[in-house]
């Protein structure tokens, strides 16, 4: 840990103030407490500094170089102007108004250094999870360790990369590592001391246990990894998590049934862990399009009543919409033009085949690609408009199989997949009807993995598939501004505000990037010179 003394007044003035359970709730403001912004996911900010009409202004304020970083995904954490960036095992804190660095903490203890989405805050404390599946709390004010605390053993090919959530007095981790081989589940650990207070498996252990009539031969090992934070009703005390795709990826005869609880959105009791309900989106996968894209919470006007639902548009090619109090299905509709492997969703939730979809030994193309439809990339629903936000790709797949017999733990998919040219399209949705308002497609050839955040000044930023920082127009989806980064992007970008200025900040592949309005300097007056004769 190395802290920088000179900066340290910045935490110094904020040293008695915490981060409560109801500033998370009441959040975004000012401040970014989450992932996602908000417990609903939204990925807006209700901040007004920066609009459709002054964007075009934006100019580049400051920017960090994470040191040995290559591909970040990280979205930031921001509290009382300062920001809180992750790497693989790594935290920095920065000024938020100037980008400069507080102070840093590297865990040099673990040799692997997986993908790290980002942190959580409660109180004084700043929480990562580590490579190696540990719960670390950090002071957030100096960057000293609390407490280091596993909850998972990576001998069994569980991994940590998705950002912990803070509920309550809990935080709640989950496991990545689905392709190899494992058993995934989803944990709530004590924000206090790191303990665990639960854990809810996401795949049966043994015959005789809920859903293992779903599964042959890999029962205990079928994947099912929760590699993605969630969201939360704090009304009522559910959390709504997305599940991985059962294992082996590609060759599903050793797992015949639909596989459960994999493909699935499931609503946690907060407090105990207990399964409330699921909704299995894709059963019986064989293409490796698990669950994990952004369930975001609303509540609409639907058949003439104010309902809560859940949003989720999935990686398999259809945008759904269910009662996030019961997990009824309501609704779902083509997220995508080209879908090849179902001809759509029956009234119980259900895709309707369309025959010889699945992987062969000679390669089967198939759309939508083994990226999907969409996936992890932030979606963003603004209140302003009504509409959600979603980064989709149109791109078909080459699937194949292998007969090769599959073992826990070993990194094998049971076959593989590729792809070919593609498009990227950030599309807005109107969740009353399902339908598209309007698209933007992006140039470039189907690599970003960059996600959304709009604002009640009206804008929607992105990054593009050119390696673009961009904003476009909430209601049209104009193009209004742009700014190089010069590298992939593989980060959904956050909104804040320091030193009573708003800021718009994105993680490149090697660094963070912060822009804010553009101040024209003041011009100094020159003093007097007298020249003597």
């Amino acid at each position: 840990m190395k802290r920088s003394w000179l900066l340290a007044c910045l935490l110094c003035a904020s040293a008695a103030a915490q981060v409560k359970y109801e500033d998370i709730i009441k959040s975004p403001g000012e401040d970014w407490l989450t992932y996602a912004g908000s417990y609903s996911g939204w990925r807006y900010s209700p901040l007004e500094e920066i609009t459709a009409e002054n964007v075009g202004s934006l100019a580049s304020k400051w920017v960090y170089r994470v040191p040995n970083s290559r591909k970040l995904q990280t979205s930031p954490l921001v509290y009382q102007g300062v920001m809180y960036v992750t790497d693989a095992n790594s935290v920095y804190a920065l000024d938020g108004a100037a980008g400069r660095l507080i102070w840093q903490y590297v865990d040099t203890r673990v040799e692997e250094q997986s993908n790290n989405r980002g942190a959580a805050i409660l109180g004084n404390r700043v929480y990562i999870t580590t490579s190696d599946n540990y719960l670390t709390a950090l002071d957030r004010r100096t960057g000293a360790l609390l407490f280091s605390k596993n909850f998972a053993d990576v001998a069994k090919n569980t991994k940590s990369t998705a950002a912990p959530f803070v509920a309550g007095d809990k935080v709640i981790v989950g496991s990545s590592g689905g392709d190899s081989g494992m058993r995934g589940f989803i944990a709530g650990l004590s924000a206090e001391t790191g303990e665990e207070i639960w854990k809810t498996y996401t795949v049966p252990e043994k015959d005789g246990d809920p859903g293992s009539e779903t599964w042959g031969r890999m029962l205990g090992w079928g994947g099912g990894a929760a590699w993605l934070s969630g969201t939360f009703d704090p009304e009522l005390n559910l959390l709504y998590w997305t599940t991985g795709n059962p294992w082996p990826d590609f060759n599903p005869d050793t797992r015949p049934g639909d596989n459960l609880y994999t493909c699935s959105l499931v609503a946690l009791d907060l407090d105990t862990g207990e399964m409330r309900w699921h909704f299995q989106f894709t059963p019986h996968d064989t293409h490796d399009w698990d669950a994990q894209s952004w369930p975001v919470l609303v509540d609409i006007d639907w058949r003439g009543s104010k309902s809560k639902v859940v949003l989720h548009a999935n990686r398999n090619g259809f945008f759904y919409m269910l009662d996030r109090v019961t997990g009824e299905f309501l609704r779902a509709t083509q997220l995508i033009d080209n879908v090849t492997w179902s001809s759509g969703i029956d009234d119980s939730g259900r895709p309707v085949l369309i025959d010889d979809k699945d992987p062969t030994t000679e390669g089967n193309w198939v759309c939508p690609s083994v990226k999907g439809a969409t996936n992890w990339m932030g979606q963003t629903y603004n209140p302003g408009t009504g509409l959600l936000y979603v980064i989709t790709l149109e791109q078909c797949g080459l699937y194949s199989k292998s007969l090769q017999v599959p073992v826990p733990m070993k990194n094998f998919p049971g076959g593989g997949a590729t792809e070919k040219g593609g498009q990227v399209i950030v599309r807005a949705l109107d969740p009353k009807t399902g339908k598209r308002v309007w698209e933007y497609p992006m140039t470039g050839v189907g690599l970003m993995w960059s996600g959304l955040v709009s604002t009640s000044g009206g804008v929607v930023f992105a990054g593009d598939d050119d390696g673009s920082f961009i904003a476009l127009d909430a209601r049209t989806g104009k193009h209004l501004w742009h700014f190089s980064l010069g590298e992939q992007l593989n980060a959904s970008p956050i909104v804040y505000e320091a030193g009573d200025k708003q800021y718009v900040a994105i993680a490149s592949s090697t660094a963070i990037f912060s822009f804010g309005l553009f101040e024209p300097m003041k011009p100094v007056p020159l003093p007097k010179i007298t020249i003597q004769e």
